[in-house]
């Protein structure tokens, strides 16, 4: 029983790196500047709830891509067949494709001849465009569907390319910009405090054209555009000059007017026709367009011969710069949808850190004085492994370059609470092989042998749930599930293979005989020796626990859940107001905006306002479109107001989150239960099955009950308690397990109770560590985690009572079932006696 001197080495380097690459977290910026270059400086990035800026997921618009590519398509297949001198009729677009009537059917396969070069190859054997015959004189363009996805796929990479060039222009530092899924890009600006300035820089396509007037009578080539104040005009579709080809553009003032403009510069191709263009149309009115909406109709007074000119229309200082920063960039190949959107300020994010670490280490210290007051001086080496544990968790996290949340915050608190749970079985077990008359190393040895298969069962069950958790979820649920995983990976080290060595060294250096694990001041939640008769309760506890699920499934019909925008789709603004809000003002206000149901409410204290309008029709645009009316409105109320937070969810977003947020919990719930089927017997993981269904819908009832806001937060709380209520049930199941290869001739009846009984102490201890731990969350984490900690607080009671008295209850019916059965075929198969003559 001595401790390898190499495995002591390595552990002893692990521990090490991880403290260098956890310090940089600790340090100031200028102590870092001063490091060695060999040494890790890099820190955990802080998600945009804690630090504050925007965050966008925008969509490319299949329908705008497909039509600008039939419009591209028709014009190429009207140049070619012009260029050939082949004649047509007619060239018009269908729903998919162009169709080509000819003048003569005597052309028509050198057409086809020439057409094929508009086909191009797609993967490894696929094409673009499929080209038909319909009779003699008709051809058939068609987009196919590998055509059309290769396109939204190559118009979501040029448009990564423009954003990265948009995003430049404004000068925001640190920006995240990636892909998405197949059709969707995320993009995240610390800092911008103005998402409206961010959704018009990002959202507008920014395809500039120049254009002659036509006149309004005429039948076709005549698009009827506006501008912004709402004025018509009758422009040709025919693009005169793209903005392709300016080379540069930049906000400016009007020499004349003193008003803002945006000056712009033509590349020399551009310049030439440009000169060509104004010199044959002296005196003809010119429109300028960008997203088919007029920005300016001057009448050209004289040929511009320069490669410049000015673009004037009413703007302001910040619109002139962001048209300037879209030209300069390029337009995007399509148009961008905003789906989501979610903005921070600074000082709110200042604040949530605050409340984060205020929260997380209180849990710290609850958990700390509880695991001392329990065990004494072994229960400080237990705290040390726990101090370890949110070191390596940091350097975990600086490594993997991850982003640090607030629900990480949460992740890396409730880590804490479970990771208690190791030592607490660790100990537990030693203690029982000490009161076998075993030595202080054998007893040392035999406890963490005999934990180690229940520990290991334990985490895995939470480790699948934080898996899935990761796969479904999305922004800081994902940061929740990694601080989580790696909480428990590293809770395996820490509590069972660095706890071995420090009590293995501890005992040999001071040569104990035997190893004495008492509480401090002989305190003890469970005394030794308790024998209760659980089983003698279980039809009062299967009867209430169903009672309560019936009336939780009642208020989950009504009042029903108060579903959070992230589900219900539409937008939330946080507000702080100058003075003590006024609710009836502003609900007058914001309701004669019309757009739809407005709940108000304050949060906090009288200068914080909470508003939530419903979800807006007519898709994503309505959305983000209704933002910009309900800040004016707020601000015509209160002009000192500000907006701490705002979320926009558009429709299909909040489908697709309800969606994984459901399936994640039925998806993890049934791994977790598959998972106790191989590793015990159908009985367990019927009676885990039947539990798990009376917790989880007791939670939601609960949030039914409270009113609080079901969304994405609410569904890691489900999950995480679906964790560790199969966590619970593990630890017990394990000692009912070995109970019975130990006590063949017991009762299944007193085997279970044996088994609660040995495993009390475990379960109330672990039960109240991970309710300390989260206790500091619930009552100073604030609004942005009150959703996640304030059921686990609740379900962390429900989990450990329903252990007890509905899983066990129903092992032993189902034993006592099997038994009877058994004892019934045996009754059936009665020996025969056979006499041989």
């Amino acid at each position: 029983m001595k401790n390898s001197p190499y495995m002591v080495a390595v552990y002893a380097v692990i521990i090490v790196v991880g403290i260098l690459f956890a310090l940089p977290n600790v340090l100031p910026t200028r102590t870092l500047e001063r490091f060695p270059a060999f040494l890790p400086t890099n820190t955990v990035s802080l998600g945009l709830d804690l630090r504050g800026g925007s965050h966008l997921v925008l969509e490319v618009d299949g329908a705008d891509l497909l039509k600008e590519r039939l419009r591209n398509l028709t014009e190429d297949s009207r140049r070619i067949l012009r260029e050939a001198e082949i004649p047509v009729s007619a060239v018009q677009q269908t729903q998919q494709g162009v169709s080509i009537v000819l003048r003569d059917s005597s052309k028509r396969n050198e057409a086809l001849d020439e057409l094929q070069g508009l086909v191009n190859p797609v993967g490894s054997a696929g094409r673009d465009l499929e080209l038909s015959r319909q009779g003699d004189d008709r051809i058939d363009l068609l987009l196919t569907d590998q055509g059309l996805h290769a396109s939204i796929s190559s118009a979501v990479e040029q448009s990564l390319e423009v954003i990265r060039q948009r995003v430049d222009q404004v000068g925001v530092s640190e920006p995240t910009i990636q892909r998405i899924g197949a059709d969707r890009i995320l993009v995240q600006l610390p800092g911008l405090q103005d998402p409206g300035q961010l959704r018009a820089l990002l959202g507008s396509t920014a395809k500039m054209s120049f254009h002659l007037m036509g006149d309004p009578s005429m039948p076709t080539g005549v698009d009827m555009l506006k501008d912004e104040q709402g004025n018509t005009y009758p422009v040709l579709n025919r693009i005169e000059l793209s903005g392709d080809r300016l080379t540069d553009a930049r906000a400016g003032f009007d020499s004349n007017t003193n008003e803002p403009v945006v000056n712009f510069r033509f590349d020399s191709t551009g310049a030439r026709a440009f000169a060509e263009i104004t010199r044959a149309n002296v005196g003809k009115p010119f429109a300028i367009v960008l997203d088919e909406k007029v920005l300016s109709a001057p009448v050209i007074r004289e040929p511009i011969i320069g490669g410049s000119g000015q673009i004037s229309g009413s703007f302001t200082v910040r619109e002139a710069t962001t048209l300037s920063a879209l030209l300069r960039a390029g337009a995007l190949p399509a148009k961008l949808t905003v789906i989501e959107e979610r903005s921070v300020g600074a000082d709110l994010g200042s604040d949530v850190i605050k409340k984060g670490v205020f929260a997380g280490i209180a849990a710290f210290v609850f958990v700390f004085l509880f695991m001392f007051l329990l065990y004494g001086r072994w229960g400080l080496v237990a705290n040390l492994a726990l101090a370890l544990n949110i070191v390596l968790t940091l350097a975990g996290l600086s490594l993997l370059g991850a982003t640090l949340t607030l629900p990480g915050i949460a992740g890396i608190v409730l880590g804490i609470g479970l990771a208690v749970d190791a030592n607490v079985l660790i100990n537990e077990r030693i203690r029982e092989e000490t009161t076998k008359g075993k030595s202080a190393l054998a007893a040392i040895d035999a406890g963490f042998k005999r934990a180690y298969a229940t520990i290991m069962d334990s985490n895995v069950t939470a480790l699948i749930g934080t898996v899935l958790l990761f796969w479904f979820g999305s922004g800081p649920v994902r940061g929740f599930a990694v601080t989580m995983a790696l909480g428990i990976v590293i809770s395996m080290f820490t509590a069972v293979s660095i706890v071995k060595v420090i009590m293995l060294s501890i005992a040999r250096r001071r040569r104990l005989k035997t190893i004495q694990i008492s509480p401090l001041f002989g305190f003890r939640l469970v005394p030794d020796g308790t024998r209760i008769d659980f089983m003698k309760a279980r039809f009062i506890g299967i009867g209430l626990s169903i009672l309560l699920s019936a009336a939780s499934v009642a208020l989950f019909f009504k009042p029903g859940l108060s579903y959070g925008i992230d589900f219900r789709g539409g937008i939330q603004v946080e507000v702080e107001t100058s003075a003590p809000a006024d609710l009836s003002v502003f609900r007058d206000r914001l309701s004669a905006l019309e757009l739809g149901e407005v709940s108000l409410q304050e949060f906090g204290d009288a200068n914080h306002l909470l508003v939530r309008v419903e979800r807006q029709p007519g898709g994503e645009e309505r959305q983000t479109a209704a933002v910009e009316t309900i800040k004016a409105a707020v601000t015509n109320i209160d002009p000192n107001a500000r907006f701490e937070r705002t979320e926009v969810v558009g429709p299909k977003i909040s489908g697709e989150l309800a969606t994984a947020g459901i399936l994640s919990v039925i998806l993890a719930s049934i791994a977790m239960l598959i998972y106790i089927w191989v590793r015990f017997e159908w009985p367990f993981a019927v009676g885990a099955i039947v539990t798990l269904a009376l917790d989880v819908t007791k939670t939601v009832g609960f949030f039914a009950l409270t009113g609080l806001d079901f969304n994405l937060t609410a569904i890691a709380a489900l999950l995480t308690l679906v964790g560790y209520s199969v966590n619970d049930k593990v630890v017990v199941y394990d000692r009912m397990r070995e109970n019975m290869r130990l006590y063949k001739t017991m009762s299944l009846r007193d085997v279970i109770n044996k088994s609660i009984n040995e495993t009390l102490t475990r379960s109330l201890y672990t039960s109240v560590t991970a309710f300390l731990a989260m206790l500091p969350l619930a009552i100073w984490g604030g609004n942005a985690v009150e959703s996640f900690a304030v059921p686990m607080v609740f379900g962390i009671v429900i989990a450990a009572t329903s252990s007890v008295f509905i899983a066990a209850p129903i092992l032993l019916f189902l034993g006592d079932w099997r038994a009877r059965r058994q004892a019934r075929v045996s009754a059936r198969v009665r020996p025969v006696d056979v006499e041989l003559v």
